[in-house]
């Protein structure tokens, strides 16, 4: 029987259907006043997904965060079936709330086929289980946070990570804008691939766009740093299991303009390459707010 933080997650990505093309989820309160923007992306991957022949994998998505999620209230799903091909068919997922979109997402999905195979290496880190399990906050810091924030870093989440280069978000440095970062889910999951890349589309949205903060010695837990997710795209390449270790290697090529880009590979443990990423995010400092 999986932790019950993992079974809640696994159900909130099944939803519950509505009509043939019309979902329902439900939120899990992170310790925030709004909705985790992974959480929105692996829902509607979900929702898109149930709509496609199960033979067809899911390869791409790319979707825009229009609006902050309220967690007290379900998100509806609808899903508009715009093209089953030969070996191609696409979805376009909308995510309304309060009769508002907050998400927009195109998905694509593939027949699997044989074809030319490269890969980037895997960075030369060490392993997670040689890396100490800490917190991102140490506990001598946790009061200098505010509270709000306290209460989201105190809440237990379905994946563990690892750090191989762990920073101090409360007292960040100046340092390259890069990061590796372990994680799985903290319980074992059903073997079912849809579900794993819903998972790995919950997990894509950790760790991302933080990375763009790095080169600046600023931290999202700064209460005059404003972040937020802008947009999202995720490659899926090979199979993989999202309750197994899996390396996130995410830089960050460019920031400007109150916007930071950031990009990630996803590595099982012996080096293969399971998925990419890229995601926009605003990175605000608000002069005079302390």
């Amino acid at each position: 029987m999986p932790k019950p933080i993992v079974s809640e997650l696994i159900e909130l990505l099944r939803l519950e259907r509505l009509e043939d093309n019309l979902f329902r989820g439900q939120s899990r309160d992170i310790g925030t006043r709004y909705v985790f923007g992974g959480q929105v992306l692996g829902q509607a991957l979900s929702a898109a997904q149930q709509t496609v022949d199960p033979e067809r994998h899911a390869h791409s998505l790319h979707a825009y965060f229009l609006r902050a999620g309220d967690v007290e209230a379900p998100i509806v799903y609808n899903v508009e079936r715009t093209r089953d091909g030969s070996s191609f068919s696409v979805r376009r997922v909308t995510a309304i709330q309060h009769g508002q979109t907050i998400l927009n997402m195109t998905a694509s999905f593939h027949v699997p086929e044989a074809g030319a195979t490269h890969q980037f290496p895997m960075p030369l880190v060490p392993m997670p289980e040689d890396l100490p399990d800490r917190l991102v906050v140490p506990a001598e810091d946790l009061d200098k946070v505010p509270a709000m924030r306290r209460r989201w870093l105190s809440n237990e989440g379905p994946f563990e990570f690892r750090h191989v280069h762990p920073r101090n978000e409360a007292n960040p440095t100046k340092q390259p804008p890069y990061q590796n970062v372990w994680f799985r889910l903290a319980d074992r999951a059903p073997d079912s691939e849809v579900l794993h890349r819903s998972l790995l589309a919950y997990a894509s949205d950790f760790h991302l766009i933080g990375t763009t903060t790095f080169a600046h010695a600023i931290s999202y837990l700064q209460p005059n740093v404003q972040m937020a997710s802008l947009d999202h795209a995720l490659w899926f390449h090979r199979p993989f299991r999202a309750d197994e270790w899996l390396l996130y290697a995410c830089d960050s090529p460019s920031a400007q303009g109150s916007r930071g880009l950031a990009r990630g590979m996803i590595f099982t443990r012996d080096g293969t390459l399971v998925a990419s990423t890229a995601q926009e995010g605003l990175i605000r400092v608000v002069e005079g707010k302390e």
